[in-house]
């Protein structure tokens, strides 16, 4: 078992995938609790938000690239703990999903181990699983396999769907771009909380228990996406339009779209993850066992999703608020006569 990290708050963490969704939760976490924290990043402009995710000094940037492996080598070597954040679930003409799911996580642990460094956390995915139908649950589920075998004591971390600021859930189901779904939104989860898992992540570098073990951090209620997305109008007070098309006609046209744009919108691959219910893997374990109670999204609606509001309906109250009023319309009597 990998020792506890240094007491104190002296000990260096780098944050691979820090420019990402969840990346800054993170961050923010570890620095402000006194960790040097170094961001390997790509794109200078990219990064900027997070120099104030902690005291000055705290946080240090190197420029890196996924497949030059002495940046990687040099941006953990000085590190105590390192986290790999870095994955894609869509394919550019730069990197297939193969290689940034896999090669990427390998080279990366390689550096983890040449340097024996104390910890090392993997983001993997929910349903990770090397015979999947899907090609990203399918690298994912492999490139598991490929950090333990490089560095047995590596921590992996499934979360659920995410929900949180810039996330690719709650905002893609209230934007006016997500017309186009194939299993009439069917797919079932447990979304979690983007705070959430950044508490899970910092506490995983504190708790020497941790490593070696494999965690599915998951919501406490499961939905459907049409559930949630029933939620999302109810909350912004607009109905959003889903054309339902069978998967052979919509994976084509996926693929097209994806390679005709620079940006994240959808790829043939994220059509297959319709069909694909999440699976919790029963001998993992979960928030339960970092003491942390996740956040219900219902909760999390009005923050998120305000912005989307006419300004007609911006400042009405959440839309559970408004439920309690209507409910308080109607005088209930019992006769007891």
């Amino acid at each position: 078992m990998a020792c506890a990290l240094p007491p104190g708050p002296r000990h260096t963490a780098t944050v691979f995938g820090a420019t990402g969704f969840l990346g800054r939760y993170i961050v923010h976490r570890l620095a402000s609790r006194g960790c040097t924290v170094v961001v390997p990043f790509r794109e200078e402009m990219a990064k900027r938000h997070l120099k104030v995710t902690g005291d000055l000094g705290r946080v240090v940037f190197m420029e890196w690239d996924l497949r030059n492996t002495p940046s990687i080598e040099e941006s953990v070597r000085h590190s105590d703990i390192v986290y790999n954040l870095v994955g894609r679930d869509y394919p550019t003409k730069n990197f297939d999903l193969e290689d940034v799911n896999i090669e990427g996580a390998e080279r990366i642990a390689e550096a983890v181990a040449k340097y024996d460094i104390d910890r090392f956390v993997h983001m993997s995915s929910y349903n990770a699983d090397k015979n999947s139908t899907s090609e990203f649950f399918r690298t994912k589920g492999r490139a598991e396999e490929v950090v333990r075998s490089i560095f047995p004591e590596t921590t992996i971390v499934r979360p659920a769907p995410v929900f949180g600021f810039e996330d690719k859930l709650l905002h893609k189901l209230a934007g006016v771009t997500n017309l186009v779904t194939s299993n009439h939104m069917r797919e079932r989860f447990w979304p979690v909380h983007a705070l959430d898992i950044g508490s899970a992540l910092a506490t995983m570098a504190e708790d020497d228990t941790t490593a070696a073990e494999t965690y599915e951090l998951y919501g406490p209620k499961n939905y459907s996406m049409a559930e949630i997305a029933a939620m999302v109008d109810k909350e912004i007070i607009k109905h959003r339009r889903h054309i339902n098309l069978p998967k052979r006609i919509v994976k084509p046209m996926a693929d097209i779209y994806n390679k005709s744009i620079w940006w994240s919108q959808t790829s043939a691959d994220s059509v297959e993850r319709e069909f694909i219910d999440q699976k919790i893997d029963p001998k993992a374990k979960t928030f339960k066992d970092l003491d942390i109670e996740p956040g219900e999204i219902g909760n999390f609606t009005f923050q998120y999703l305000q912005g989307y509001r006419s300004s007609s309906f911006y400042d009405l109250p959440p839309a559970t608020e408004r439920e309690k009023r209507e409910e308080k319309k109607y005088l209930h009597v019992i006769d007891d006569q």
